[in-house]
């Protein structure tokens, strides 16, 4: 019997992880790695992603990864480690849970694993690899239920009779493991936010035309200009950018509000509408194929409530936005509370999502 474990898919990490290191981009080193585990060569896949902990310890995928490399490398005890504090930092992913269950299979803790799938299933209702994992548990501890009905009534045809079935089932065809891909919430830790842009740097020219002080500046100059410093101008859009930046802010948090009150509806079409056309998707995969896993989840509990607390916004220019808050997600099934990081864009007048980010 063979149970299914939870991969990270290894060919869209580095689409996701866009910070640069000194031999090569971090995420490349995800990249690499993955690529080496698929050629079996995991002490080579291990050195990458202990190179790329070493700056993001906290990086759900790499923690991930390296979990997956330790279970290949046969190292249980040490992957069994990495699992468990990843459902302890990330109770709202159902991979970590999974990955923990086909370990303690693996050791025979048939009642450790039943319950570590039953909190993926928990966290996420349709997640098919855990439902099949869970089947084969119960009728793995069937099979010792009956094998111990025998060895107290060797004449039980009944108890007989089902374990020859279940032997049949999945001796007689044993599966080959298969790699799932993980859930969107997997992602990387909340981007850095973006250093505001020195005073003595021009702000884009979009940023002075939403402030007035230029204005006054202007006016003043033609009344005395002999008295106007010559390193005025030099300043004023950068204070006009800042002005600018304080007055979006309210229009972004707005946003971000409405993006919660959407999924907290159960408002499929509201939710979705809240991100960019080029909104970069967690693991890189189609548009198609996230909004259908979205759609899944958001639609599945019958009741949810999402609370934005702590917002703080960042911007980097005129037109894009970091905004980090804490998120309290709670339903009729699950509840959790992460850090969540959005980076937002100005599409015309509105604020649209074109990254999202969770844990740091």
């Amino acid at each position: 019997m063979t149970f299914k474990s939870a991969a990270a898919r290894l060919a869209t990490i580095a689409v996701c992880l866009g910070l640069a290191a000194p031999l090569f981009a971090q995420g490349d080193a995800l990249q690499e790695a993955q690529q080496l585990l698929r050629q079996g060569q995991t002490d080579r896949a291990m050195e990458r992603v202990e190179q790329y902990l070493k700056s993001r310890p906290k990086d759900a995928r790499g923690r991930f990864l390296r979990g997956i490399l330790l279970t290949e490398q046969n190292k249980p005890a040490e992957a069994i480690r990495v699992f468990t504090e990843l459902t302890q930092e990330y109770p709202e992913l159902p991979e970590p849970y999974n990955n923990l269950a086909v370990l303690h299979a693996s050791q025979g803790q048939y009642d450790k694993a039943r319950a570590a799938l039953e909190m993926a299933i928990r966290t996420h209702p349709s997640y098919a690899t855990a439902h099949e994992n869970l089947g084969d548990i119960y009728a793995k501890m069937a099979s010792q239920a009956y094998d111990k009905a025998l060895q107290l009534d060797k004449n039980n045809q009944a108890a007989q009779t089902k374990l020859n079935l279940i032997k049949d089932l999945f001796i007689g065809a044993p599966r080959p493991p298969k790699v799932a891909v993980a859930q969107a919430e997997i992602q990387k830790p909340p981007a850095p936010a973006a250093k505001p842009a020195p005073p003595a740097i021009p702000a884009p020219a979009a940023a002075p035309a939403a402030a007035p002080k230029p204005a006054v500046a202007a006016k003043e100059a033609v009344k005395e200009p002999v008295k106007q410093p010559a390193k005025e101008p030099a300043k004023e859009p950068a204070k006009a950018a800042a002005a600018a930046g304080s007055a979006d802010s309210d229009a972004v948090l707005k946003i971000v509000n409405t993006w919660a009150a959407a999924w907290s509806a159960n408002d499929v079409s509201g939710y979705l509408a809240h991100y960019a056309p080029d909104f970069k998707t967690p693991d890189g995969e189609p548009r198609a194929a996230w909004e259908s896993e979205r759609k899944a989840r958001i639609a599945k509990p019958r009741k949810i409530e999402v609370r934005v607390e702590g917002a703080k916004v960042t911007f980097s220019d005129a037109n894009r936005a970091t905004v980090t808050f804490r998120q309290h997600y709670r339903s009729n099934t699950f509840n959790a509370s992460a850090s969540k990081t959005l980076v937002m864009v100005r599409s015309g007048k509105q604020w649209l999502i074109q990254e999202e980010n969770v844990g740091g």
